[in-house]
């Protein structure tokens, strides 16, 4: 008789990740339970990430225990604090507004665990990730958006190879977040209600504002606001506290509502102007990965994502040389951000994705 493939669960004491793990164990699967344990600026005063806080960890242990799995903690704070956590700063720096997330996925999840899960002999990674694989009939693997679609979590997963594809496991992709509390309260999972996650897991308080004038102030200066022809409105307080599209906040008074059209680190200057300004019909994207493992040899079309949250919006992409693509919009698109991903879909299928450039 075959045996089950041995794979290796990223738990985080949350509802998702324990329900992935009760699926595979469900199906027969030698499953062993993992845990990052992430740097966050207070771990030194007896803080922690909030994505691995000590309670977090307790109900890992816990769900562990009850589905009679092994569980580790692997402590991952060094590389995540200067892989994921330097981006962030370093990003910010550069007048962009980064997905601290994609950094995440690429290096920490489905590099330094997927390697961790080798080592222990594992066939695959699992993680519970709203979002699904399938074999494509040339033989290539697939991502493909969860199906409750407002879980979905693709976009965050468009750094992913076919290498990484080909082992990793989303159990829950199949389900709705309905189903998958049903299942957790089947399974007597003490996390069945518990509440999602929330991003920026590094942050002592949540104020990223306060964490850049600390951890990069060079990069936190005051600095003119200017219209697109160059007239001074008035001052900013530090670029990194603004992003594209922002209305509130400005400091200043106009006829008409202004909103930041543009972060111009090289004048230190915040461009604003009026809401007829800010649509644009085109991006440059860099560091395309190409979900398929090879770059598109004509353009295509496609349903652009500019961020997690926006809505896909049609367009052609144009694939360039030096792994990055032109996207060129059927109508103007607001928000477009430096540092953010611009994700392409053909319908559910994740064709890939890269980082906004300009």
């Amino acid at each position: 008789m075959n045996q089950k493939p041995r794979v290796v669960v990223a738990m985080s004491g949350g509802v998702d990740s324990s329900v992935a793990a009760a699926l595979l164990v469900e199906q027969g699967h030698d499953v062993i339970g993992m845990m990052l344990r992430l740097w966050s600026e207070d771990c030194g005063a007896g803080g922690s990430n909030r994505c691995c806080t000590p309670d977090q960890m307790a109900d890992a242990r816990r769900i562990a225990d009850q589905l009679g799995i092994p569980f580790y903690v692997i402590d991952t704070q060094a590389v995540f604090r200067n892989t994921v956590v330097q981006y962030f700063i370093d990003r910010y720096a550069a007048g962009q507004t980064p997905n601290p997330c994609l950094e995440c996925n690429r290096l920490i999840r489905f590099e330094w665990l997927l390697d961790h899960a080798r080592a222990v002999g594992a066939d695959c990674l699992a993680t519970g990730h709203y979002a699904r694989t399938a074999p494509a009939p040339d033989g290539s693997i697939r991502l493909l958006k969860g199906r409750d679609p407002r879980k979905d979590q693709s976009y965050v997963l468009s750094v992913l190879t076919q290498d990484k594809l080909r082992q990793v496991l989303f159990p829950v992709g199949d389900y709705v977040k309905a189903e998958v509390r049903a299942i957790a309260a089947r399974h007597g999972l003490p996390v069945a209600s518990k509440h999602d996650s929330q991003d920026l897991c590094f942050l002592a308080d949540g104020d990223y504002r306060r964490f850049l004038a600390e951890h990069a102030p060079d990069a936190v200066r005051p600095g003119p606001i200017l219209t697109r022809d160059g007239r001074e409105l008035g001052q900013h307080t530090g670029l990194p506290f603004y992003t594209i599209g922002q209305r509130k906040g400005l400091g200043i008074s106009a006829p008409e509502p202004l909103y930041v059209l543009a972060i111009d680190p090289a004048r230190n200057a915040l461009i604003v102007g009026t809401r007829a300004e800010l649509g644009r019909s085109a991006l440059i994207a860099g560091h395309v990965n190409w979900i398929a493992g090879s770059v598109p040899p004509e353009p295509l079309r496609a349903d652009v994502k500019i961020r997690y949250t926006a809505r896909p919006a049609p367009a052609a992409v144009h694939p360039l040389d030096g792994q990055r693509v032109q996207v060129v919009f059927d109508a103007p698109v607001r928000d477009i951000t430096p540092g953010q991903a611009a994700v392409f879909y053909e319908g559910d299928t994740c064709l890939g994705g890269g980082i906004i450039a300009l």
